[in-house]
């Protein structure tokens, strides 16, 4: 689905113009998405595979909770949605801890240059695993992994065919979030 999406300069700052989701991707344009990571208070973290018709990193696995910011939408608000609509969860504003912003530039086709400033969220699973809904059309699969096998997965990029390939830094941010905030339960 096409939506209007606010434009970034490359440091991030909103130009005050818009422009559509599939204009961006064509021609790089940076805009902003956010990424929502679910942890369990026993240690486990949220994964959700990409559904196959997705045009990047089908059924890769990826975070519990990722889309676009709309045009004029906020962030919190953003998160909120996607989450709503992808795992089928209500959550609170004050669920959500940022974690970070990850500035993306990924080259997929010689038409489709994707360039993103990541806001990257953790928040606890409060629900259990079975009341997880997922988005058909978005979500192939849902899946609850150890944090340590998911490091382990993730921080050499071992399992380079398993993940999207948001890099070493991205994934070591995840972790060590998640693994602070469980310290802390």
């Amino acid at each position: 689905m096409d939506e209007l999406i606010d434009v970034l300069d490359s440091h991030g700052n909103k130009t005050g113009a818009t422009v559509l989701k599939s204009e961006a991707h064509k021609t790089g344009i940076f805009h902003e998405t956010v990424h929502v990571w679910f942890y369990t208070a026993a240690g486990q973290v949220l994964l959700q595979q990409r559904g196959k018709e997705k045009n990047t990193f089908p059924l890769l696995w990826d975070a519990s909770v990722a889309g676009h910011i709309g045009a004029g939408e906020a962030i919190d608000d953003a998160a909120k949605r996607e989450v709503k609509e992808e795992i089928g969860l209500s959550i609170a504003t004050n669920a959500l801890e940022k974690i970070g912003v990850f500035k993306s530039i990924q080259q997929h086709t010689a038409q489709f240059l994707d360039c993103e400033f990541q806001h990257i969220f953790i928040s606890k699973l409060n629900v259990p695993f079975g009341q997880l809904k997922k988005q058909e059309s978005e979500v192939a699969d849902l899946s609850l992994t150890s944090l340590l096998k998911f490091s382990e997965e993730t921080w050499g990029l071992a399992q380079t065919q398993k993940y999207v390939p948001h890099g070493t830094d991205y994934y070591k941010t995840i972790v060590r979030a998640i693994h602070k905030a469980i310290g802390n339960l």
